[in-house]
């Protein structure tokens, strides 16, 4: 039997442009960048970390 992995939708709601430089690399590096734009990640301490950095930009959907 499969273990399910738990997982975080991310939506980007707002623009990086004007933002400090390591906003724009977290973006970038949880595969956003681009308005309306949706990633899965897995739900661990590291991503919401990064959620949180940048929790002015991101909003995180329900499954």
């Amino acid at each position: 039997m499969a273990k399910e992995k738990k997982v975080v939708r991310v939506k980007q709601v707002r623009s990086g442009i004007g933002r400090p430089l390591k906003h724009k690399i977290i973006l970038k590096s949880m595969g956003l960048g681009k308005m309306n734009r949706v990633v899965e990640l897995p739900d661990t301490p590291e991503t919401w970390g990064m959620i949180h950095k940048i929790s002015h930009l991101v909003e995180v959907q329900e499954q």
